[in-house]
């Protein structure tokens, strides 16, 4: 399994700070997303504030607990450092200081995961999902929805 969070963006204002993401610059809403070995989107979580860091995301979902008790091992970015569990990261040095293993490993990592981005960017071309206009309640719903008419187109 593959796991990576995104950024759903949304029409906020600078009133609404936990929606604001540092990383993006912009407003949005957090989702977690998990995707088989050959890249198919799997799994979405509900939605948090963008404002929620992607490892703390997957621990209020208890996605790594999950994958632990289950024994799957996920791949996952550096957004996840200190996750533990069957969590496998890249090493985290500066690519010059790294030792030639350690680089290989990290361009296996990098490849691993480009499935995930293929699937983060396959799930954002849905067109409701650029840009969410509504109450932040409802943005969970509408993710599930899409996944759920994603899986049902794809098969």
């Amino acid at each position: 399994m593959i796991l990576d969070g995104t950024l759903l963006p949304i029409d906020r204002i600078a009133a609404d700070r936990p929606f604001y993401s540092g990383k993006h610059k912009k407003h949005g809403m957090n989702v977690q997303i998990i995707t088989d070995p050959a890249g198919r989107l799997v799994w979405a979580s509900p939605a948090l504030p963008g404002a929620v860091h992607d490892i703390k995301a997957a621990r209020t979902h208890g996605i790594i607990d999950a994958l632990e008790e289950a024994g799957v091992e996920c791949w996952a970015d550096q957004g996840y450092r200190g996750a533990g569990g069957t969590i496998r990261l890249p090493y985290w040095d500066r690519w010059e200081t790294l030792s030639a293993g350690q680089q290989a490993v990290n361009r296996s990592h990098a490849r691993i995961r480009a499935l995930v981005e293929h699937a983060m960017a396959t799930l954002k071309t849905w067109r409701l999902l650029r840009k969410l206009r509504c109450s932040t309640t409802r943005i969970t719903s509408l993710v599930q929805a899409v996944l759920t008419l994603h899986l049902t187109c794809s098969n």
